[in-house]
Formats: structure tokens, C-alpha cells, sequence
């Protein structure tokens, strides 16, 4: 399936890798080519979203906030994901319980024929990709500290803080990068996407938005332990290590309230609850903490109104929300862009389902630049060494990838 919608210039393709949850409707979801595309501002996605009784996949940066916040952005972006983009599909396939479904434009068994005639990503040689810091180590542990004093001031409670690792030059095949990432760690909010020449090669494990009917669901994911894959009984301590851990259970509850407070803007009044509470779950390269949080949508909300309540995630900014966006642009040295922000779907029936794009590579084939950030929230008990070292951490598998290409 991915070998051919990777054909197209513009596609779409998520995948859980079999991750078990009332909360997934589908097993895989690709879309591929476009017969609509949409890249104008906030102001005009609610009627293209309402015209469309169709499929429409896409993005949303972090920096949509600059729309929903009055804020700025005036770092450099190298990869050119633009803000906001929508498209409506030729092709949507729907992988459930080993059932392909296809809805084209085309004929389905054409489709079928060429997927199953699409040859594999073929092996590629090993390329020299030479991985450079942003920030060096020493700045960021800085920054760090100075963002500790801005706590200790009062201007925030937490600040979700990340850097950027990027390569020049570089000429890799996405197909065969992806592959290799989420064989190493493959999360349940993975995707594949593809805008022109421009890729995201994700191994998310974490949930932006779900609205299901009337629903809306958020898992934000804060609190991360490394697993050890060594010796069973030491992975089991860590991960109970991490249930225990005052400093992650208080990172965690920050951003569950205002997770909450975001849905309870467009909740009707007493929905919105905490399903989970520090919830720990293991994924390939590390152990997490993960909250649910849902509520019921007041009737006829648009989805713009959706957007402006709740994005960016608090998982990736912080709190109080709006200082904390200014203190980030303050501190950190690259545009966002894609990352920190969503890439999902919305469906016929207007049910949508978006992830939070982090542990990801993104990808400029025409400039040949390569790119990942990593960060983590920072509180006045944060140890600036090893909120470094978590950062390394949540790149181990980008890097395994990068170094064994």
C-alpha cells in the first residue's frame, strides 16, 4: 500500500502497527493523489471542510497558532511544510482485520492490481549523513536554566522546550527511511506523508484530537523512562519507576488540566473527565506516561472552533498556553513548522483523527535537507542534564535509522 500511494505526489498514510484500543477504528488508512487541495488560512477551512462530503487528509503546523494566538514566528523553516493544508483524495484505502477496502475515483480493481504489482522499496547503500545540533549541549542546558528562572517568576508553570538536529545535503530514499523507523519503533501513530517534495517519516505514539460523534478524545503523553530490552525483571522496575515518579505524574496533571480546560471550551458544561490517569504504556524503545481525557462536543461546534480551543496540544507547549508559545519562540532557535503539529484525516461524516507529529525525520528532497526535533516539558525541578539526555533518548531510534541507512 505505501509503495504504491507513494507513486503520487501527495499522500497520506497512517498506520497503528496493530496497537489494541477501544480509541482505533482502523488498522491502516491511506490516501493517495488529490483531486481538491486547500492551503488558504483558518478563516476559510470550515466551508471547504462543509462542501466536501468526502475523505480529507492533511496537516496542521504548530505555527496555525500565529492564526489562533495573534503570535509570530521569525525563525528559519528549512523544510516548507505551508501552515495549514487539506486534500481531498482520488484514493482512500482502509486496511481492517486483513480487509482492504478501496473508494477511488478510478476503478477498484485497477487499484487492487497495481498494489499488488508495486514492487518493494528496493536496499539502498549506506549514505553519509552528518547529523549537526542547532543548539550545542551547553546551550541547551542554558536555556534551560533561564527558563527555570522565568518559573521561578511566575511567567509559566511548565514550557515545553525542543531542539533541532539537522543534516545538508543529504539524499535518502523516505520509502526505506520510514520503513527502517518504524520497524524500530513502531507506534501507533505513525504515518507516512508526502506534500510534493516535501516528507514527514513519523513514529508517533501520541494523540492530538479525536472526535468520534459526538465525542472528542485527547491522550497527551507525558513521562518518558527508557526501557531496558536486556533483562526483563530491571524493564519491569523502570516502568514501575515511572508509575512512582513524582516529577512525571506532575508534568503530567499540568497538561491534563489544561487539556481539559481547552475541551471544556467547546464541551457541553459537565462532560469533560479524565478517562485515564497516568497510564503507563510500553512501546518498543521506551516506557510513557499517557492521559485520557474526553468530553462531549456542544452541537453544530465547526471544526475551526475545535482547532482554536485546543491547538497547539498543551503536551507541546506548556502552561499557561499563550505565554508559554512566547517564551518557546523566545528560546528556541527553529521555526517548528510540521512538527509539534498533526497530521490525521477528517472523514465523510466529519469525524476526524489526528496525531502529534514528534518522533519524526522531516524531509526536503529538492533542498536535500533533513531534519528532527526533540524536546521535552520543563518544570523548576527539572534537571537541565538530563532533560538533554531524555531529548537523546526520544531520538534513539531516528538516530539507529540515520546511522545505518
Amino acid at each position: 500500500m505505501l509503495n504504491w500511494a507513494n507513486r503520487f505526489n501527495i499522500c497520506s498514510f497512517l498506520d497503528n502497527h496493530h496497537y489494541s484500543s477501544g480509541y482505533q477504528t482502523v488498522e491502516c488508512l491511506a490516501a493517495a493523489g488529490a483531486v481538491e487541495t486547500f492551503t488558504a488560512s483558518l478563516t476559510e477551512l470550515d466551508p471547504f471542510i462543509e462542501s466536501s462530503n468526502d475523505w480529507l487528509f492533511g496537516h496542521l503546523n504548530y505555527d496555525i497558532k500565529n492564526q489562533i494566538a495573534h503570535l509570530r514566528s521569525a525563525h528559519p523553516d528549512h523544510i516548507g511544510f505551508p501552515d495549514l493544508f487539506f486534500f481531498r483524495p482520488e484514493t482512500v484505502l482502509q486496511l481492517k482485520e486483513n480487509e482492504l477496502t478501496i473508494a477511488t475515483f478510478k476503478d477498484p480493481q485497477v487499484i487492487y492490481a497495481e498494489i499488488l504489482a508495486c514492487p518493494q522499496a528496493m536496499d539502498h547503500e549506506p549514505l553519509t549523513l552528518s547529523i549537526q545540533p542547532r543548539m550545542l549541549r551547553e546551550e541547551y542546558i542554558d536555556s534551560v536554566r533561564q527558563i527555570q528562572q522565568q518559573i521561578l517568576r511566575g511567567d509559566c508553570y511548565e514550557l515545553n522546550f525542543c531542539q533541532e538536529f539537522f543534516a545538508t545535503g543529504a539524499r535518502i530514499d523516505p520509502v526505506s527511511v520510514y520503513e527502517q523507523l518504524t520497524a524500530l519503533s513502531p507506534n501507533p501513530f505513525s504515518c507516512f506523508y508526502k506534500l510534493e517534495d516535501t516528507y514527514v517519516l513519523c513514529a508517533s505514539p501520541e494523540r492530538y484530537l479525536q472526535k468520534k460523534g459526538n465525542t472528542l478524545i485527547s491522550q497527551p503523553i507525558k513521562g518518558t523512562f527508557k526501557r531496558d530490552l536486556t533483562n526483563a525483571y530491571s524493564d519491569e522496575i523502570l516502568k514501575t519507576a515511572l508509575q512512582n515518579s513524582e516529577k512525571d505524574k506532575s508534568e503530567n496533571v499540568m497538561v491534563v488540566d489544561l487539556v481539559r480546560n481547552d475541551l471544556s471550551r467547546v464541551c457541553e458544561e459537565g462532560t469533560v473527565r479524565v478517562d485515564e490517569l497516568f497510564g503507563i504504556y510500553t512501546f518498543p524503545q521506551v516506557h510513557q506516561m499517557i492521559s485520557t481525557i474526553s468530553g462531549t462536543l456542544q452541537k453544530n461546534t465547526p471544526f475551526t472552533d475545535i482547532l482554536r480551543a485546543t491547538f497547539p496540544m498543551g503536551s507541546m507547549t506548556g502552561a499557561p498556553k499563550q505565554r508559554v508559545m512566547e517564551l518557546i519562540e523566545k528560546y528556541e532557535k527553529t521555526k517548528r513548522g510540521i512538527y509539534s503539529g498533526a497530521v490525521g484525516y477528517i472523514s465523510p461524516g466529519k469525524d476526524f483523527d489526528f496525531n502529534v507529529v514528534i518522533r519524526s525525520i522531516l524531509y526536503n528532497a529538492q533542498d536535500q535537507y533533513l531534519s528532527y526535533l526533540v524536546g521535552g516539558g520543563i518544570t523548576f525541578y527539572s534537571d537541565p542534564e538530563k532533560e538533554y539526555e531524555e531529548c537523546l533518548l526520544k531520538a534513539e531510534a531516528i538516530n539507529r535509522v540515520l546511522t545505518a541507512i
